[in-house]
């Protein structure tokens, strides 16, 4: 199966449509989604080559493979290195032994230090780790440990994500079944705070609402999206996006995907988001980000109603010290970026 996807892939990204970009120009790569640190360095580089052979890709783009702990050694991360990847985003999650069982994760607290020095020892300079926060095993303590161990090493850019319990999971059996304490959103917004004093305490640039670069190491990719580029997308489950109002997304199933690809049939859906979807998107997106809404461009690309709306909306959040305006520029507080989410759709458009 794995060789089969593997080909399915590079006839697909081959044979992209350039209508969703307005040129083929790329500035970052990012291999992910799933586990694609379990193919082999001569596989990566052959994904690698036919993106290179079908794309304008930039001599300094930001090259990203996302990798598990129990997947990093020394030798493969100079093989990545040596074929060209430049950045590794790692999911560390935690370095508690008890709290990754629970979570049902592959590698050991071990296996997370061991990977940092690996990185470190082959060579790559850029890159980034994942920590959750706000599980019910997870102490105040726990958590300082974590970011700690992060900040001693070094780790240029860290995302922080609020431990969240997908249905149907064995976490979610287990609160069900009273196994287990239910996630306690107090005990994450405590956490949150926790993390934002020892982010800024070690330099840590809070960019967008989860993410923390030290300087000049912000990532480039994600940045992107939030900033609204266009993007292409390979791969089962993979969605593109033509910067404008145009989004696609691969059929989910492996063997569908592989049969598509292969007999030449549309893999995809595709939506036209309209004018009010594309405002909820950019209010969604920028208030998660450092550089905040800019209302003027609310004005030119929306309308004077939708620029006045928002004008008053916010008022409330202001006068709560959850938003400042600085200049047309509307941004959330430190006490406003754990309820981004809330306040984002508070503030969308009715269609």
């Amino acid at each position: 199966m794995k060789d089969d996807y593997l080909q399915a892939l590079i006839k697909e990204i081959l044979s992209a449509e350039n209508a969703l970009a307005e040129n083929n120009h790329m500035e970052t790569i990012y291999l992910g989604g799933g586990t694609p640190s379990l193919l082999t360095a001569s596989e990566l580089s052959m994904l690698l080559e036919a993106i290179d052979s079908k794309f304008s890709v930039d001599p300094a783009a930001e090259v990203t493979l996302e990798a598990n702990p129990d997947d990093i050694n020394l030798q493969n991360a100079k093989n990545w290195l040596a074929i060209g990847i430049n950045r590794l985003s790692v999911g560390l999650q935690s370095f508690n032994e008890v709290e990754l069982k629970w979570m049902n994760r592959a590698h050991s607290a071990m296996d997370s230090l061991q990977s940092i020095d690996d990185v470190l020892s082959a060579g790559f300079s850029n890159f980034s780790a994942d920590l959750i926060y706000g599980s019910p095993l997870q102490s105040n303590d726990d958590l300082r440990t974590n970011a700690l161990i992060l900040f001693e090493k070094r780790v240029p850019h860290i995302s922080c994500y609020a431990l969240t319990v997908e249905p149907k999971t064995a976490l979610d059996k287990m609160i069900l079944n009273k196994q287990s304490d239910p996630v306690d959103p107090d005990k994450q917004a405590e956490h949150f705070e926790i993390l934002l004093n020892l982010m800024d305490q070690y330099g840590y640039e809070q960019y967008e609402t989860s993410n923390f670069a030290l300087p000049g190491y912000r990532s480039k990719h994600n940045s992107s999206y939030w900033q609204g580029k266009a993007y292409y997308g390979f791969g089962a489950s993979a969605h593109s996006y033509d910067g404008k109002c145009t989004r696609r997304w691969n059929v989910a199933n492996n063997a569908l995907y592989i049969q598509c690809i292969n007999s030449n049939q549309q893999a995809f859906e595709e939506e036209r988001l309209s004018l009010t979807q594309q405002l909820n998107e950019y209010i969604m997106t920028s208030l998660r980000t450092i550089e905040g809404l800019n209302l003027e461009r609310v004005r030119k690309e929306f309308g004077e109603a939708e620029f006045e709306r928002l004008k008053k909306s916010c008022m409330k959040y202001i006068s709560q010290q959850l938003m400042t305006e600085d200049n047309n520029t509307l941004s959330l507080t430190r006490k406003g970026k754990f309820l981004a989410d809330g306040i984002s759709s508070d503030l969308f458009a009715s269609s």
